[in-house]
């Protein structure tokens, strides 16, 4: 809507919690949500938990319509799931985290607003699960970022639900191999499998998002909702009908002791590189 004569500017607006920063432009309908949980962006159960508050907010504001994803910290977009929430902790504990996790992916998946990934620094595992989340995804197109599904090099197992997701952005062969070899992609080898979608260098990448979301909320959003439930509701429904079940089959993988002892390793190492 244009401005009326003698209207002061709408106001951007801002809440943040610890973890996440939130920006909505009111004139534009348009939020960022900008990570910030120094130093890799991992998602603890304290981040995955405001996550979910903070897009529900947005999508209870009348004045928002999208929602821009990027990173706070250089470098890196999210590292992925917490190891520390999934190591030596109780069977409660795990249920909890695992939880959160499912919520956070079942909102951002299905979420009425035009998601944008402006993924500006390497996105493993998790951190490749926001943004394949997203209606559209562009990357800084640096050869040093890397994108992909890489759990099994941990010697743990993407949920079906990650592989789903997975499968119908980059098809099934592509799938099949990059999870059994938990294959990490440079920018431009990840645009060209369609992983990303669009490259930009690093100082037009938010300029280059802001465009895409123009794009976007140039439609109707009630026929563009509607048809992105329908695409994407297979997926999700799949998640729904079996949450109990894999909630349970991760918490009975994670406790095994040969898991346990396999992310102490993993955890040692990454001190060690500190």
């Amino acid at each position: 809507a244009r401005q009326r004569p003698g209207t002061p500017l709408a106001p951007s607006r801002a809440f943040s919690n610890n973890k996440i920063l939130v920006e909505l432009d009111e004139s534009s309908g348009v939020a960022t949500m900008k990570f910030k949980s120094p130093p890799v962006n991992s998602l603890s159960l304290d981040f995955l938990t405001e996550f979910c508050i903070s897009l529900e907010k947005l999508e209870n504001d009348r004045a928002c319509r999208g929602v821009i994803l990027t990173s706070a910290i250089p470098k890196i977009f999210s590292s992925g799931l917490d190891i520390t929430e999934m190591c030596g902790k109780s069977t409660e504990h795990y249920a909890e985290f695992w939880r959160a996790l499912q919520e956070m992916w079942l909102r951002l998946y299905s979420s009425n607003l035009v998601t944008v990934a402006a993924v500006n620094g390497s996105s493993p595992a998790g951190g490749c699960l926001i943004a394949l989340s997203c209606d559209y995804r562009i990357m800084t197109e640096n050869p040093k970022f890397t994108i992909g599904l890489n759990e099994v090099r941990l010697g743990i197992v993407a949920p079906f639900w990650f592989k789903d997701m997975f499968l119908t952005v980059v098809g099934h062969r592509v799938a099949e191999r990059s999870l059994q070899l938990g294959s990490l992609y440079p920018a431009p080898e990840a645009h060209k499998l369609g992983l990303v979608d669009e490259l930009v260098p690093e100082e037009r990448l938010q300029e280059k998002a802001a465009a895409v979301m123009a794009q976007w909320l140039a439609l109707p959003d009630h026929a563009r909702q509607i048809t992105k439930s329908m695409i994407r509701k297979a997926v999700l429904d799949r998640l729904v009908a079996h949450r109990e079940e894999d909630i349970q089959n991760f918490v009975s993988f994670i406790s095994k002791e040969s898991i346990q002892k396999s992310l102490r390793m993993y955890m040692e190492m990454l001190k060690k590189k500190k």
